[in-house]
């Protein structure tokens, strides 16, 4: 779990010049990693950078540590959380609207998603795969779509895609990483 001063330590980086106008916030942060654990492929702490910042470049001095080790540490806490049989938690808002909040988490999973598309449509049944994004895609804001955009602005039905990601999370998780 990263702490309070964690999360404050990599925000100064994720919105830090040149990228800080175009980097995820926090909950989008966390979505790229999620997605990064939960589907088939295993990204790279710079391709968690560069999908997290937006920019293809690397800092001059590299990757800074201290984001390095915030996506080792919630990458290997959701791991051990799903091989336990636990749900990933989404991190909850301190203030403001959780909505927002949850809608940059499914934006940063989504665009995960969305880079490494054919990986995970190829590693299992692209059906099943589909169905069990459908939470994700949906709050994600980032389609025009009549359907989603009436969920979105649907309370309920979007608190119930909302309690959805959860499950699907872990369905996902499983469909990829399950032993044969």
């Amino acid at each position: 779990m990263l702490s309070n001063s964690d999360i404050e330590a990599l925000e100064d980086i994720l919105f830090a010049e040149p990228w800080g106008d175009d980097a995820l916030d926090f909950f989008g942060f966390h979505g790229v990693v999620c997605a990064s654990v939960v589907g088939p492929a295993k990204l790279s702490v710079e391709t968690v950078f560069r999908l997290v910042t937006g920019t293809d470049d690397t800092p001059g001095g590299g990757i800074p540590e201290t984001f390095r080790q915030c996506v080792t540490q919630l990458a290997g806490d959701m791991i051990k959380a799903l091989d336990m049989g636990q749900a990933i938690e989404l991190p909850e808002p301190e203030d403001g609207d959780p909505m927002n909040a949850l809608e940059n988490w499914c934006a940063g999973f989504v665009d995960t998603f969305l880079e490494h598309e054919d990986e995970w449509l190829d590693a299992a049944s692209e059906e099943e795969t589909a169905d069990l994004m459908v939470p994700m895609l949906t709050l994600s804001g980032l389609f025009d779509d009549e359907d989603f955009q009436n969920v979105r602005s649907s309370e309920k039905l979007s608190g119930q895609m909302a309690d959805a990601i959860p499950d699907s999370l872990t369905d996902l998780y499983l469909l990829f990483h399950a032993p044969d």
